[in-house]
């Protein structure tokens, strides 16, 4: 049975574990080839020994603009062409806030976070349009949206992702290149725990802790996981997805619903917070009235 991806080279940035991890796992479960680009080499090996054919790994620092180039370009001359590019790497990056700002740090994030997702999508543009057409996928978050999800260097750039994929599908829409983000919600990876400074062995832990007891922050009862978003992506990717561009995808739970008290019945409610009553005060206040008629 053919898979929606044949025939189709992807480039797939931060490969080696986590969300890129989960991409390119699902992508070749599709059929497509895929060029894994990470910083991880001893596990950038191992994908490659376990995808024997399908899939060739590169070292690239996505703060580097000629190692993102290198691995696009990489990509062509391995499979002879490029239809894909997830730009997916990441990281938590400066956690200062906004008085204690270091300038420094929030330059080196929006290196990571920001500049490397422009720069794969100048890069693999050429690339794309030699074939027609491609679709370039960029790893945005829920820190876009509003606050309390993230430091604010990673979600004033996270948010900047989002609105240069819609910028950019209106640029390279007349190349027939679709440009679409995804808005992750709690996904239990490393990034958690490498935010903290752990070591990458203790963040893997960290990330299996974060599965096995953050379900109840999320309506929907558990923590995402790599393949959740990997399935977005995947579809994004392919034809199914073509008549989509400059759009952008929440796939997080639905914890960017409402506060708890909008999906668990358990929660107090903000209104009755701010009027300064308790939940068993309300419930009587609810009785009394009931019992009037």
């Amino acid at each position: 049975m053919a898979g929606r991806l044949d025939g189709k080279v992807a480039v797939i940035t931060g490969a080696a574990s986590g969300i890129g991890l989960g991409a390119v796992e699902r992508f070749i479960e599709d059929g497509a080839l895929v060029l894994a680009a990470d910083i991880q080499d001893e596990k950038g090996k191992n994908l490659e020994a376990r995808f024997k054919g399908k899939l060739r790994y590169m070292h690239c620092d996505v703060t580097q603009e000629a190692e993102i180039k290198a691995a696009i370009d990489g990509a062509v001359a391995a499979f002879g062409g490029l239809d894909i590019v997830f730009n997916n790497a990441g990281g938590g990056g400066a956690g200062n806030g906004v008085e204690d700002a270091d300038l420094a740090g929030w330059k080196s994030t929006y290196d990571l976070l920001l500049f490397s997702v422009v720069a794969g999508t100048k890069y693999a543009t050429p690339h794309l349009k030699a074939r027609g057409g491609g679709a370039i996928i960029n790893t945005s978050s829920i820190t876009a949206l509003q606050a309390g999800y993230g430091p604010i260097a990673y979600s004033t750039a996270k948010a900047a992702v989002m609105h240069f994929s819609r910028l950019a599908a209106a640029e390279l829409s007349q190349h027939k290149i679709r440009i679409n983000a995804i808005l992750p919600g709690f996904i239990a990876t490393s990034i958690f725990g490498a935010s903290l400074g752990m070591e990458r062995p203790v963040a893997d832990q960290m990330a299996a802790l974060l599965a096995e007891k953050g379900g109840n922050v999320q309506p929907i009862g558990r923590v995402g996981e790599p393949r959740d978003i990997a399935a977005m992506a995947a579809f994004l990717a392919s034809d199914d997805a073509s008549f989509i561009t400059g759009s952008h995808f929440v796939v997080d739970g639905g914890i960017t619903i409402g506060p708890r008290s909008a999906w668990d019945t358990s929660a107090p409610s903000a209104l009755l917070d701010a009027l300064g009553i308790s939940p068993e005060q309300a419930e009587a206040m609810r009785a009394a009235q009931s019992a009037k008629g």
